[in-house]
């Protein structure tokens, strides 16, 4: 039987994520805490976990096989998958995510457009991979939340709920928080700081204490292009900058990226 795993008192929340997984366990904890969970209680978002092997057509419940061609290791086969898909799916149609190595990189940008979506149903791989008639009869979307190789789809499927439910309205005390995260605009976050004024010498920024709201805005957004510049520089060439900015970054220039910063980081 399908896991719903916090119950609220609305049946279908603003946003609903099927999850299709051969480990249903590895979801009980990480998405019943914290603002994921408040936010099933609140029915802003509900999460259903499948168990894949319920979809196997053989008393053995057999999901995977070894390739035809030979090679190592094991793949998903394709009917559990397509038989779980139609039955999850019924007759409404809403986008299926592959997890899967080979798909577009998770970031911001691709957050926000999934957020668009009231339903998804997340895929997660596992083994070596799946039967590439998965792919040619779903005709899925594939992402990769990096360029390194983990066990299986679903710690990336946990990170894409994390992501995606910080745009659903109300799920956030402030739903302008979203809007302000890194990458949010395009920029990495500036500094923040809380009490005490001093810690270990070190103290507040000024102008943050000047209750000069016009000033306060202005350092944040140098302070952001400042660290974008030093970690990310990249994102600068994709994000639009005010003439503003542009002056600010200018005078970056002869300051050297930090050491490890790159162009195509998976890991953020």
């Amino acid at each position: 039987m399908p896991l719903v795993l916090v119950q609220s008192n609305v049946k279908i929340g603003v946003m609903h994520i099927d999850v299709l997984t051969l480990f249903p366990a590895m979801f009980l904890g990480p998405l019943q805490e914290s603002i994921l969970k408040r936010a099933q209680e609140r029915g802003h978002l509900t999460i259903i976990i499948h168990q894949l092997r319920d979809y196997a057509f053989d008393r053995h419940q057999l999901t995977d096989d070894l390739p035809y061609g030979g090679g190592e290791g094991m793949l998903l086969k394709p009917e559990p998958i397509l038989q779980a898909v139609r039955a999850i799916r019924g007759t409404a149609e809403f986008p299926v995510v592959l997890l899967s190595p080979q798909g577009r990189l998770f970031n911001q940008a691709v957050t926000q457009e999934l957020a668009q979506h009231s339903r998804l149903l997340l895929i997660c791989g596992h083994y070596e991979g799946f039967d590439e008639r998965v792919r040619i009869a779903l005709q899925p979307d594939e992402i990769s939340i990096g360029d390194y190789v983990l066990t299986g789809g679903e710690l990336p499927a946990m990170v894409m709920i994390d992501a995606l439910a910080r745009w659903i309205p109300g799920v956030l005390g402030d739903d302008e928080s979203a809007r302000q995260d890194s990458f949010a605009g395009g920029l990495l976050e500036g500094p923040q700081y809380t009490r005490p004024l001093e810690v270990g010498g070190i103290e507040v920024p000024e102008v943050l204490r000047s209750g000069n709201h016009a000033a306060i805005s202005r350092w944040r957004r140098q302070e952001a292009l400042r660290r974008t510049w030093l970690r990310r520089p990249e994102l600068l060439t994709r994000t639009e900058l005010s003439s503003e900015d542009r002056k600010f970054v200018a005078q970056l220039e002869h300051i050297a990226p930090e050491s490890g910063a790159t162009s195509n980081n998976g890991n953020r």
